[in-house]
């Protein structure tokens, strides 16, 4: 008896503002497909402009999951992520639907398409505070020490982002712990992973589009929402640009609106970079000309792979 080929899943994943989300649709739309959002801050009920969530306008009538499963401020971890979004895709194909991954967080696809072997830890809340207070030079040092001491590990993993305070941190407290960083990994799905971004010039140039749109509809208010709804500043902190940003605005932490969107635009600007770097380190996204016609070369590359 053959052993059962793996179920297929489609990835499309890209920077900020590139339009994967409005491609993934048209795509589904195509092939009678359903989405499943691979976006950190996605999760969170309420947290609409400020994350770029689609619309129910914008879905055009094509399913969405892992939008709105979380209160904010609760805690959730990758762990949550991925087994939400296994029961999703698995739910999809079982409905002989055809499950597309889209979304920007790099670690969530990662975490589904490599297949992570995560477990239920409980934070060490103690630790957690100690390594948050550390510096991000305290961190890359106490990184390349623990590195070096001749512990059972492979090597900094390609996919930590040395800058990325947030993610050293979580790094710091594993190696603390006596915990490898290199995840183990058990890949459950043959998947086709479809890139979208931009030359670099135009890709700032939608950001601040974007940007610049998302504040008249009302992204301020939104954060200033939450905040009347006793979200803490702490969470919205962690939440990065729009939601950090916003939030310190509000408290009088900018000289100007003109100083506050101006650091909000650097920042997302930032990101997209870090997104970029991040995607790069996986050889298997096919990246599409944006230029051309990308729904056509898509839509080729998806058949193909169905086929």
């Amino acid at each position: 008896m053959s052993e059962r080929q793996p179920h297929k899943l489609i990835v499309i994943l890209g920077t900020n503002a590139s339009g994967k989300s409005g491609l993934g649709i048209e795509l589904a739309l195509k092939f009678g497909a359903e989405i499943v959002s691979a976006d950190s801050r996605q999760v969170f009920k309420g947290l609409d402009l400020g994350s770029g969530k689609v619309t129910e306008e914008e879905m055009k009538g094509v399913p969405h999951y892992l939008l709105d499963v979380a209160e904010p401020g609760d805690y959730f971890s990758l762990k949550d992520y991925q087994k939400l979004a296994y029961e999703a895709i698995d739910g999809i194909t079982a409905r002989g639907k055809i499950p597309f991954l889209v979304g920007g967080t790099g670690l969530y696809v990662n975490a589904v398409t490599d297949g992570y072997e995560l477990t239920d830890a409980p934070v060490d809340e103690t630790l957690r505070k100690k390594v948050e207070a550390m510096s991000l030079e305290e961190l890359q040092k106490l990184i390349r020490e623990k590195m070096s001491a001749g512990m059972n590990y492979k090597g900094i993993p390609d996919n930590l982002d040395m800058n990325n305070k947030r993610r050293l941190e979580r790094a710091a407290e594993k190696l603390i712990m006596n915990k490898p960083l290199n995840l183990e990994s058990v890949k459950r799905y043959d998947t086709l992973c479809l890139g979208v971004t931009w030359e670099r010039q135009k890709l700032y140039k939608r950001i601040e589009e974007r940007l610049d749109r998302r504040l008249e509809q009302g992204m301020i208010e939104e954060v200033e929402g939450l905040m009347s709804r006793g979200v803490s500043d702490d969470f919205l902190y962690k939440l990065g640009l729009e939601y950090r940003y916003i939030m310190l605005y509000l408290k009088g932490n900018f000289p100007s609106k003109e100083a506050f969107r101006d650091k909000l635009f650097m920042e997302i600007r930032h990101l997209a970079k870090e997104q970029m770097t991040w995607f790069r380190k996986r050889k298997d996204i096919i990246w599409l000309d944006m230029e051309a016609d990308p729904l056509s070369q898509a839509e080729k590359l998806v058949a193909d792979f169905l086929s």
